[in-house]
């Protein structure tokens, strides 16, 4: 998913995202913000890299980082080169001028808009909610993805509203304007937040726990943290005047993620000898 979803930010977060944006500015946020965002999730890579680290595989815990950078990052360099090329191809077609959408500029078009939107999101809460009521004291393995359903449109608000960082630095002086700290605090966050309940559910055998705290995890942190807007991100950074900007970003955010992941997650396991 990780890959899938970085090769769909080249498309939607890169070279679409101009003509999304002239037709619909909130669409073109909801597919890259939330869709694509959501996706993606770092909270669950760097899980992963903890529980490798956890077993003393320490070689392919990095390893797991570094060949999972490179992996997304030519993900999204795919995406925009294979967008590129469909754009040009449809630009040179007479499909170009009959296929065009008229922008959404009026206020009652973006009030409908807004309306299917919210429609839509409380149909999945509503079915979400049911079908969780009817398997929570059952015998299903899906109740945690309905309980994820559930929380993860909140974790896509709290990464929308820390994106506001981005761009803004630090302090009075605006120091690090270049390091998007909004996704910086998102996939941090995230990360601890995952680590504390695979330590919880490590520590408390109760199966209602465990939905509540897999649908947490899943839900919640997989849509509060992000690789394809980490990576798309790196990229930019990449292609500008300062390319270390790109590692400095990407090695802060792993690092940081993985020192607080070891001492919440690794840590309490070895210390108490869970398996």
């Amino acid at each position: 998913m990780l890959k899938v979803g970085s090769f769909f930010m080249g498309w939607f977060g890169a070279v679409f995202k101009g003509d999304i944006s002239n037709f619909s500015p909130e669409l073109a946020v909801g597919l890259t913000t939330g869709y694509l965002g959501s996706l993606t999730t770092f909270s669950g890579w760097n899980q992963k890299m903890l529980e490798l680290s956890v077993d003393g595989h320490w070689v392919f815990s990095v390893l797991g980082f570094l060949l999972g950078l490179f992996l997304v990052a030519y993900s999204f360099i795919f995406g925009v080169e294979t967008a590129k090329g469909l754009k040009w191809a449809f630009n040179r077609t007479t499909l170009s001028s009959k296929c065009g959408f008229p922008a959404v500029t009026s206020i009652q078009s973006q009030v409908m808009l807004i309306m299917v939107m919210v429609t839509m999101l409380g149909v999945l809460w509503g079915v979400s909610v049911t079908i969780l009521k009817k398997d929570f004291d059952g015998d299903s393995s899906t109740s945690h993805l309905w309980f994820g359903c559930i929380v993860g449109p909140v974790g896509v608000w709290v990464r929308f509203y820390l994106a506001r960082f981005n761009g803004q630095g630090l302090g009075r002086t605006h120091m690090l304007k270049w390091m998007p700290f909004g996704t910086l605090m998102a996939n941090v966050a995230a990360a601890c937040i995952m680590a504390a309940f695979a330590t919880m559910k490590k520590s408390v055998n109760d199966r209602h726990f465990d939905i509540v705290a897999t649908g947490i995890q899943f839900g919640f942190c997989g849509c509060l943290s992000t690789v394809s807007t980490f990576i798309a991100e790196f990229e930019a950074m990449r292609a500008s005047t300062h390319p270390w900007r790109a590692y400095v970003y990407a090695f802060t955010t792993m690092i940081i993620s993985f020192a607080l992941g070891t001492l919440i997650f690794s840590v309490p396991v070895w210390t108490e000898g869970w398996s």
